[in-house]
């Protein structure tokens, strides 16, 4: 049995085994309990963009817990028994954004969250964190969906309401457990509803045999509302300002990437569980509202914003609208004549936009950890000529804010401009409104950068940590590499997530056997 069979188990079980260690070694020694956690997380992006690269030259891994072989789904009468991990190309991805934004915060975390606020179960709590991440992105069962996606709230939960002290961050938190929570009813429930009718609980072995009754159609809504809940999309998007806002800078960079494995799980929903027996014109234009208005009005809402992190927490949400217009516009072309020219290339743009937009706003959110760092604020007014003294954080800004505006050669300006020609093929006024928010987004990081970075030097302080810069530093990187090889990652990396969403046949055969 080779180590790539075992790799879906080994990324979930290596980081949950090492959140029950770290609190024991954190009573040891604290700076061996820094190296373990950075260590796994080292660790887990080596093993992820292994299987990742096995997964987009391959095709789909499956692992089936407690099987001999674990790359066999044991059938009884038809029916897939044990927990079934799927890795298709879009799951891969999602792992791979995972993975890599966990490993940039983790080491920023080394210096940012002081000891003695209870460090060691900090850690614990961002190592299970990822479990609930990889778990959501590689199950193939929707009643683990469920289980993954409560892990992955309880711990984000807890960790925006680490800095307790402050009142607006149990505030944060309290709005966040709302949501999560009602969220979580919508799933159950509707996983209930499938679950009475066809007695199965794996998403291939639904979708190969699901009508499209009322029952049916009641769970559509009730995931699709869910998931668009939890990742933070117009209009439910009201817990996304105050709970980024509040949250320990890298603590926000994983919230972005935990709202995106919910996205990953409404476009799941929509392509492998229901297919092509739900109307694709109609989904698709429901995502396709989302997205402009998600878009719309969290740039808007950035333009008057004083606080740095609150500003960005906006961002976060209108950037989240180009990632569904991209979908739905490909949702809605599919099956039409135009899918395979317009349709995939609208699919590859939204989805390119999501790994662009972990790295990027990643980034800008830890800029802004490294400023209150150093400043103790988050007010833009009591910034200024911070660029004197935190050069590299003002050049890491500065990429950041490029790449979000779709400025080039970085990366946010590829799956942009990809958004937008796909978009003009279907409407124009797609993509004026696309780029009308880009050009705005543009404007808002001009001012904060002015109010914070330019001017006389009003405040003598250091430049951020080492350990701060180097977890900056991994997602700059990501971000010009993507940029200036736009072509090599759209080929090797978007189209086979993009590949594999779009082939929900596939998906089922995995597990079913054809």
């Amino acid at each position: 049995m080779n180590l790539i069979q075992q790799m879906p188990a080994i990324l979930i079980g290596m980081p949950l085994i090492a959140a029950f260690l770290t609190p024991i070694i954190d009573r040891v020694n604290k700076k061996i309990r820094n190296g373990f956690v950075i260590v796994v997380l080292i660790l887990e992006e080596i093993f992820m963009i292994t299987l990742a690269w096995h997964v987009f030259t391959n095709g789909i891994a499956i692992y089936t817990m407690g099987a001999s072989n674990p790359s066999i789904v044991p059938l009884q009468a038809a029916v897939p028994i044990r927990i079934v991990l799927e890795i298709d190309g879009m799951s891969a991805f999602m792992g791979l954004i995972s993975a890599t934004v966990c490993l940039a915060a983790g080491i920023y975390s080394i210096s940012f969250i002081k000891e003695g606020n209870g460090k060691g179960k900090y850690y614990t709590l961002l190592l299970i964190m990822l479990v609930g991440m990889l778990g959501m992105e590689f199950t193939g069962d929707l009643f683990n969906l469920f289980v993954f996606l409560e892990i992955l709230s309880i711990t984000s939960c807890a960790l925006i309401a680490y800095r307790n002290w402050y009142g607006d961050a149990v505030e944060g938190a309290f709005k966040y457990m709302v949501v999560s929570n009602i969220a979580a009813l919508f799933v159950l429930f509707a996983i209930g509803l499938l679950y009475s009718r066809y007695d199965l609980l794996n998403i291939a072995a639904i979708s190969k045999i699901m009508e499209y009754g009322s029952l049916e159609k009641i769970a559509l809504v009730l995931l699709v509302s869910a998931f668009a809940m939890k990742c933070g999309a117009v209009p439910m998007h009201f817990w996304a300002p105050d709970s980024y806002t509040v949250a320990p800078a890298p603590i926000t960079a994983i919230l972005v990437s935990a709202s995106q494995a919910s996205l990953y799980a409404l476009f799941r929903t929509c392509f492998s569980l229901y297919g092509n027996l739900m109307d694709y014109h109609s989904i698709g234009i429901v995502l396709i509202l989302f997205g402009l208005l998600s878009m719309f009005i969290g740039v808007t809402m950035a333009l008057p914003q004083k606080d740095i992190k609150r500003l960005m927490a906006y961002h976060a949400v209108s950037q989240t609208g180009y990632m569904l217009l991209g979908v739905g516009v490909g949702l809605y072309l599919l099956g039409s004549s135009n899918f395979n020219t317009y349709g995939v290339k609208a699919m590859e743009g939204g989805i390119f936009h999501i790994i662009n937009h972990a790295m990027y706003k990643g980034l800008l959110f830890l800029t802004a950890g490294a400023i209150f760092y150093r400043l103790k604020t988050r007010n833009l007014n009591e910034m200024g000529g911070l660029a004197h003294t935190m050069k590299f954080t003002s050049i890491f800004f500065i990429i950041g804010a490029l790449a979000i505006a779709g400025i080039p050669p970085f990366n946010g300006f590829a799956s942009k401009l990809l958004i937008y020609e796909a978009c003009y093929k279907v409407n124009p006024i797609l993509s004026i409104i696309a780029m009308l928010v880009s050009i705005l987004t543009l404007a808002s990081f001009v001012k904060v950068f002015h109010s914070a970075f330019m001017g006389p030097k009003l405040h003598d302080v250091e430049e951020a940590p080492k350990s701060l810069l180097i977890g900056m530093g991994i997602l700059t990187f990501v971000i010009i590499l993507f940029g200036l090889f736009p072509g090599w990652v759209v080929n090797n990396i978007v189209h086979p997530a993009v590949t594999a969403l779009a082939n929900r046949i596939d998906y089922i055969n995995a597990v079913m056997g054809g």
